[in-house]
């Protein structure tokens, strides 16, 4: 559980090492032992760059992943793997993804990968920060799906994969996982023009089985495929219905946001902790620890200390890895001069 006021933490991807690049678009020249070589050395790397950055909890960097979550995909039954985009050229965005269809029933019999990443991370990881699984919730997972069969909308996708989604954070807790996060940025992408009380149910039935037995967050934000946001930024249209989501702390986008709307952690940290996103993953301006300490006292005027986390806007995995480990560095850095101020 959070014992460290005014913790530094990351959502949960980290930057691919360039290498590690390379070796994923070219897996047929690597054995199976190559590869589990690779993916050890490469959740290495991004557990170097978080504890020399000082966070007070670490992730595996999703090394194993593609995307955040798409990688999720391939261990789904009952689906047809991507169709081709509509857009292929010009500028990217979110839609020159394309949609995987669903054939048959939504199945994971193998679970969804989070719990061999999690293991991976405890057998690597060095003894000290506290670490963290993130998995994406189901709402977020359908987004990717083309509906078909039994599954007319992306509402009844969500029901699917919903059940799926709370097997995995069950064997996460099982397997001693003690922080998630449930990625759910999609919830806050479509606020406005979906009701946020059928968003904070469905949140709810996903996670109930896992309330109290971690400490429990999730993350929403605006999107940040090729640093693009989908939707309006505002989180206006979410509360005050997300105040009843049962999570132990909301991370929150601000920093690309310029801070708009830091009043909202204030009812925020009334019941529950807040991760507030001081470092922006959409740019390469590199926040400096007087940066950080400024943006850091700007929450204290609206949180006290022990509700407050501390957090880059997003994942880092859209990030170059220069740029990434100096923003986490200068973060820790800021947030350390204003403890040492508060003396916590």
């Amino acid at each position: 559980m959070k014992n460290q006021p005014l913790r530094t933490t990351v959502i949960g991807s980290y930057p691919f090492p360039s290498w590690l690049e390379f070796a994923s678009q070219n897996l047929g020249q690597f054995g199976s032992a190559d590869v589990a070589e690779a993916q050890d050395d490469a959740v290495v790397c991004a557990i170097h760059d978080q504890t020399i950055a000082g966070l007070d909890v670490i992730t595996d960097g999703e090394q194993t992943r593609l995307d955040f979550n798409l990688s999720f995909y391939g261990y789904l039954e009952g689906i047809e793997l991507e169709s081709a985009s509509p857009r292929r050229m010009g500028p990217p965005a979110h839609d020159q993804r394309g949609k995987h269809k669903v054939v048959g029933e939504l199945r994971a019999p193998r679970g969804l990968g989070a719990v061999d990443e999690f293991e991976r991370l405890k057998r690597l990881a060095p003894a000290g920060p506290t670490l963290k699984a993130s998995v994406p919730g189901p709402y977020t997972l359908s987004g990717r799906l083309a509906p078909g069969g039994k599954y007319k909308d992306r509402w009844a996708l969500t029901e699917a994969l919903l059940p799926l989604v709370r097997s995995e954070l069950e064997a996460l807790v099982r397997a001693g996982c003690r922080e998630i996060t449930v990625d759910e940025p999609s919830m806050s992408c479509y606020a406005h023009i979906e009701e946020p009380s059928r968003f904070v149910e469905i949140f709810n039935r996903t996670v109930e089985s896992v309330v109290g037995k971690c400490h429990l967050s999730t993350h929403l934000c605006f999107g940040n495929y090729k640093a693009r946001a989908i939707g309006p930024r505002r989180y206006a249209p979410m509360f005050p219905a997300f105040l009843e989501i049962k999570v132990d702390e909301i991370h929150l986008e601000m920093a690309s946001r310029e801070f708009a709307e830091i009043e909202m952690i204030g009812p925020i940290a009334k019941t529950k902790d807040v991760a507030v996103g001081i470092i922006d993953v959409k740019s390469y301006y590199i926040e400096t620890p007087k940066d950080v300490a400024d943006r850091v006292r700007l929450c204290l005027k609206h949180a006290p200390a022990d509700r407050l986390s501390f957090a880059p806007d997003c994942g880092l995995s859209q990030t170059a890895r220069w740029a990434a480990k100096q923003k986490l560095a200068n973060m820790v850095a800021g947030v350390k001069i204003v403890r040492n101020e508060l003396r916590v």
